[in-house]
Parts: structure tokens; sequence; C-alpha cells
């Protein structure tokens, strides 16, 4: 018995020093996961043009702000300034954010603002499409395949880890720590 107590302690004493596994493997996880999810989302949103980005489709409005689009009879030019800095702030995060990520520079900001729009993402789901039980889902139930609570909750749990892990040593985060620490020092 002793010796599967140690055999037990030696292999997870070790894991329990790789610091640099969770994180890397989180941001790796975030990028096969929902790296192209976001862009492909962000993308639906650019209006015609290279300055698309400043004149965001009727499908940006639609999907971010749909009540009160249809409530203007989908003439966007009817929608306030609040309505167009909304749409065009998704817009762009849904680029530089999963980017951030990815290469691993500002990561615990980026990830604290994914967890935001993840919930606002989800509020806008719950509230301005209208989402059904089924949609929604329910923890603690013995179906898992709830594309809000049950999804969405271990998006932000890889996002979580991010927030306290930080990047990882493969990442631009611990390269620019690196040099700020070797600046110090000379």
């Amino acid at each position: 018995m002793n010796m599967l107590i140690s055999l037990h302690n030696a292999i997870f004493d070790r894991l329990d020093r790789q610091d640099w596994l969770l994180p890397t493997l989180a941001r790796l996880i975030f990028a096969a996961v929902l790296l192209f999810y976001y862009w492909n989302s962000g993308l639906t949103k650019l209006g015609d043009g290279f300055f698309g980005f400043l004149f965001p489709s009727v499908g940006a409005y639609a999907q971010i702000f749909p009540k009160a689009l249809e409530a203007v009879s989908y003439n966007t030019s009817a929608l306030s300034i609040f309505h167009w800095a909304v749409v065009f702030a998704g817009t762009v995060t849904e680029f530089i954010l999963p980017a951030l990520i990815v290469i691993g520079l500002l990561t615990r900001i980026a990830s604290l603002g994914m967890i935001g729009f993840v919930i606002m993402q989800s509020l806008t789901d719950i509230y301005g499409h209208g989402a059904d039980a089924d949609t929604i889902g329910s923890w603690f139930d013995r179906i898992s395949d709830a594309h809000i609570m049950d999804q969405r909750a271990f998006w932000v749990f890889v996002l979580l880890l991010l927030v306290i892990k930080g990047a990882g040593p493969l990442s631009l985060d611990r390269i620019l720590a690196g040099r700020k620490s070797e600046t110090a020092a000379a």
C-alpha cells in the first residue's frame, strides 16, 4: 500500500509543479473551440468596404439589438449613437479579445473581457432573441447539451482559469515580463 501511495504522490506532486500546463492548454482549447467562432461572428457584423467595421451591417444590429431594430422597421439610421457604439464595440471585441488570448498578450484582462462578453451574449440570447428553455438549459439536470447554461459555463471556466493563472510561459505576457525584469535588473 505504501508503494501505491508513494507512486501516487510522485506522479501528482510532479503535476502540481507544472504551472505551464493548465494555462497553455486553456489557451489552446480556447483557440480550437472559440477563436473562429467569435471571428466568424464578428465577420457577419462588418459592413461593406475597408471601413466596414465603422459601419456595421444590419445583421450586426439584428444580432445585438433585435427588438430595437424591429421597432424601427430594420432602419439602422433610426437607431441612436448608443446602439452604434455598442454594436461597434461588440464587433471589435469579437476580433481583438480572442486574438489577445491566443497570443497571450494582456491575457488576464482579455479573459475578463471575454467573460463579460459571454455573459452579455447569453443575456442577449435569452432576453433579446427569446431563447427557449431547452436552449437556456438548467444546471444539475440530467441533460448536458444546453447552449447557454451548459456550454457557456465551460467557456467561462476556461477563461476564469486564464484570469487566475495567466497565459503561461508560451505567451507574449511572459516574454514582456522577462524583458521588464531584465531592464529592471540592468
